[in-house]
């Protein structure tokens, strides 16, 4: 199969985790994937030359693509799951009729048992439901045993505990072990972690740790501490569906140099549906003028979560308009928040993204001023033979190909990237500084701190003042000049990951190049 071309700008999608819509030329979902990078996935389909004959005659339908990102990998499998089961695409066959996820039961007894259920439907409190399977088994044994709770089906008393109690993982209610106010009250922090309320039970349990320590009760100390570690853990991995039997829709705007950037999240029953985006020149009071706008074309949900608190009477009319009562709600915590802060999340992405990264960039390195122009190097070759090196040139956060460079090596003989990278740089500047070109605001080796000290010293000799950082694969870690331990920033933040990217393409462009040459060679023999 051969490379297709691509419809629409990959460079307009972003790194990060989220859903993808593949449509056709009619403007109809055909396709909706997931992918913990956007970019790379969608890219995928278009660059890879052994698809399945059904994957062939999808990329061959595609005539654009829409995304949502989500703060997590997981968010984006709910995501996924509502998404196709609202629009049931052609080419999503197996999934279209996807059950919904299981539930977390805590059951109405005296003592109550933790278990899964398959719907929420009985006297007992449910969770969820959750993103897949092993999630959810994952949460239930975490909970179960961080708080100790009964799983049995049948309690009778007076029996003999199982072996849940003797190991600890159970406070024994079935032989009368604990009191039913101690009992309840560990459903109640269980509960709590269920429903993702975490930070206020870990700063109970924090003060209860404190009076233990206090008291030289190091025993309960240690057992708080513990419930706090599980606590905190499973706060970053629990993802359930927010339950709701009416639609919201979620509105964020940003307003920036005369424009206003806005979105409109839909939520049906509290999983995320689609969005609608807008662009539109910034007035007084545009914001409420929008609500007037768009709700008297659409039909308004129960409940629109805003960032801001709008005119009373504005409820009132989109009441009137919908024919029963809509709340406008602004939340400053929770779910609803959350929601709130995705959906500024996506405007950033979307119209933003690019800036914010450059920003990002600057402030993790200490730059005074925004590095907009990046130019990075690479050295490539097979065992010391057809060394070649890359330069690309990323321009306000993104690929500037007209700018890209590739050099072979001239003066180096084996393998020596030291040297190899010395020469690229001084020919790249020699001839800038020559010509009275433009110099780039940050210049990316690709390599630790010998390439970066070889291209440091050819810069010094040079006297081009230009901040200079290299970025060793290993680690994914960032050096400068003179400093010999790397720079604070992990490899998760959103400047490293720019760096990465950065990085990467200057490693594909000299490959590219690499592997032209040694073609070149063998059919010229």
């Amino acid at each position: 199969m051969a490379v297709v071309s691509v419809p629409f700008s990959l460079a307009d999608i972003p790194h990060s985790p989220g859903c993808y819509l593949y449509k056709d030329a009619a403007g109809t979902i055909i396709y909706v994937g997931k992918a913990k990078d956007l970019r790379k996935r969608v890219s995928s389909y278009f660059q890879k030359r052994d698809h399945d004959p059904k994957t062939q005659k999808l990329v061959q339908t595609i005539a654009d693509v829409e995304y949502i990102v989500t703060g997590t990998d997981e968010e984006a499998y709910l995501l996924e799951n509502s998404l196709i089961k609202r629009h049931q695409p052609k080419y999503n066959i197996d999934l279209r009729d996807a059950k919904s996820y299981a539930y977390i039961e805590l059951t109405k007894e005296e003592f109550p048992r933790i278990t899964i259920a398959r719907k929420a439907k009985g006297a007992g409190q449910f969770f969820g439901p959750f993103v897949s399977g092993k999630e959810r088994d994952y949460v239930l044994t975490v909970v179960k045993k961080t708080f100790r709770l009964r799983s049995c089906k049948n309690m009778p008393r007076n029996m003999r505990p199982c072996l849940r109690f003797h190991i600890g993982n159970c406070t024994g209610p079935c032989a009368g072990k604990v009191r039913a106010e101690e009992y309840a009250r560990q459903c109640g922090q269980a509960e709590a972690v269920l429903k993702g309320r975490t930070a206020e039970l870990v700063a109970t349990l924090t003060e209860e740790m404190n009076r233990y320590s206090a008291a030289m009760e190091f025993e309960a100390a240690m057992r708080c501490r513990d419930v706090i570690t599980a606590v905190t853990h499973l706060a970053g991995r629990q993802c359930v569906s927010r339950q709701k039997d009416y639609d919201e829709d979620v509105i964020h705007f940003i307003a920036a140099e005369g424009t206003v950037y806005l979105m409109v999240f839909h939520v049906y029953q509290g999983t995320l549906g689609g969005r609608e985006e807008f662009i539109f020149e910034e007035s007084a009071g545009f914001f409420e003028e929008f609500l007037l706008q768009y709700y008297s074309e659409h039909a308004a949900p129960r409940e629109v979560i805003v960032p801001e608190v709008v005119d009373a009477g504005l409820a009132g009319y989109l009441g009137s308009v919908a024919g029963r009562k809509v709340v406008v709600t602004v939340p400053k915590q929770g779910e609803k928040a959350k929601l709130l802060e995705l959906a500024r999340k996506n405007i950033e992405t979307v119209h933003f993204g690019d800036e914010i990264r450059v920003e990002e960039l600057r402030r993790a390195l200490h730059l005074a001023d925004a590095p907009r122009v990046v130019e990075c190097f690479d050295i490539s070759h097979l065992s010391g033979t057809d060394t070649v090196a890359s330069m690309v040139q990323f321009r306000n956060g993104r690929p500037d190909k007209r700018n890209y460079r590739r050099f072979r090596i001239k003066t180096v003989d084996g393998i020596d990237d030291f040297a190899s990278m010395a020469e690229v740089v001084r020919r790249r500047y020699s001839r800038l500084v020559a010509e009275e070109k433009e110099l780039p605001d940050l210049i990316l080796i690709d390599g630790g701190k010998g390439q970066l000290s070889s291209a440091k010293r050819v810069l010094d000799e040079l006297e081009v003042s230009v901040p200079v950082i290299s970025l060793a694969k290993s680690e994914e870690e960032v050096f400068v000049s003179g400093v010999p331990f790397p720079l604070p920033f992990g490899k998760k933040t959103r400047a490293n990951m720019y760096l990465q990217e950065i990085r990467d393409e200057a490693h594909r462009f000299a490959i590219t190049y690499n592997r032209l040459l040694r073609k070149k060679r063998v059919v010229g023999k």
